[in-house]
């Protein structure tokens, strides 16, 4: 299976990631705050203008303004189904008011696959540049969600993102980008602190990935449920401090894929609580999740791997290099895919060996030689 290479963007000169001048450069106290608590806010990540075009761009979309919105959705009563739990990119019937409107929505997935400023906004480079070192140096972008949450709706129960998006080696990670102030009253999320320990509790039928291997994992029912009576994760949650991570716009969540998280309702009459969340993993973990080959594409085999199921020739590489397949981004937001190989490996000798020389007695670090005997 080849990786993908690529084309225009050869002869264009890079903007490799260490040469900006607006490198966001993780402190170790937020790296031991993310491994210890399972997630981390870094406040103003994304500035006040990008928050701007997020948010004006939300707000076209709930009004059925964008030129791809071409399919109207089928009319409803939104008060009654709750809100839909994942939805296309349509628009809503015309002849609602701006309000009806925005409640015909809740949340969009993988929309970077058919808009450029999803695309953009997933590889972002100040998101990336924490990702780099919180799962790097090597990042692949997975998956995108577009939160919509009006006035009323529902929030989502206690879930492990893993769960839903497995990857091996275990590196999943997600980036919570706020568009709007987040706070109890509309919406914002709960993270269970220090429970990412925990392993991954796969479900007792249908769909859901978890730690099986474990002797004595419980397997669980209603993951994701807002009734914690009906999911089986809110005992283990239990045993940890829940804590209410408010947000204003522009901060980032990062969370890890095993922290037990939730969200509650919007208990406001006139607030949104609108979020753009991608996942990621090291783009040197292996997956079969979130394939992206429809049928008669004549780059699917790039994209699925027909004897293994692998997936990753379907994600963006986005920082750093891998051995495994990978996309380039459709829209050609510049990242690493969009590198030369060259390019890449310049970027990435991170991984160079070294080895310790013993004939001294000394620990020197030295260029490990594979045709060297050490044992002397």
């Amino acid at each position: 299976m080849a990786v993908a290479t690529p084309s225009k963007s050869d002869t264009l000169p890079p903007v490799l990631p260490l040469e900006r001048t607006d490198r966001y450069r993780v402190s170790v106290e937020q790296y031991i705050a993310f491994r210890r608590n399972g997630f981390l806010v870094v406040p103003g990540l994304v500035s006040t203008e990008e928050v701007a075009e997020l948010r004006e761009h939300t707000e076209d979309l709930m009004q059925g303004r964008l030129p791809q919105q071409s399919r109207q959705m089928s009319e409803r009563d939104p008060n009654k189904d709750g809100g839909v739990a994942v939805q296309g990119l349509e628009a809503p019937p015309a002849h609602l008011s701006p309000e009806e409107k925005a409640q015909y929505f809740l949340r969009i997935h993988m929309l970077h696959r058919q808009l450029e400023l999803h695309e953009r906004y997933m590889l972002h480079p100040r998101v990336l540049d924490v990702l780099e070192v919180l799962i790097g140096p090597d990042v692949l972008a997975m998956q995108t969600m577009l939160f919509l949450k009006g006035p009323g709706k529902p929030g989502q129960g206690w879930h492990q993102d893993t769960f839903y998006i497995p990857t091996h080696p275990d590196t999943l990670c997600g980036a919570w980008i706020a568009i709007d102030d987040v706070d109890e009253l509309n919406g914002a999320m709960w993270m269970a602190k220090g429970s990412n320990v925990e392993p991954v509790y796969p479900p007792r039928q249908g769909y859901g990935h978890g730690d099986v291997l474990l002797e004595n994992i419980a397997h669980v029912t209603g993951v994701s449920d807002p009734d914690d009576a009906h999911n089986d994760l809110s005992r283990v949650a239990d045993k940890y401090d829940q804590i209410l991570v408010p947000a204003k716009a522009g901060d980032v969540v990062f969370f890890g894929g095993h922290i037990l998280h939730r969200s509650k309702r919007n208990f406001t009459t006139d607030r949104f609580r609108r979020s753009f969340v991608s996942h990621y993993c090291n783009a040197r973990s292996f997956t079969q999740w979130g394939a992206d080959a429809p049928a008669g594409d004549p780059h699917a085999a790039d994209r699925v791997d027909p004897i293994n199921g692998m997936t990753n020739g379907s994600h963006i590489l986005a920082r750093g290099d891998t051995h495994l397949p990978f996309a380039l981004p459709k829209f050609g937001t510049p990242c690493a895919a969009t590198l030369t190989p060259e390019q890449r490996r310049r970027e990435s000798e991170h991984a160079a060996a070294m080895m310790a020389d013993m004939s001294s007695g000394m620990m020197d670090m030295r260029p490990a030689d594979p045709d060297v005997d050490h044992t002397h």
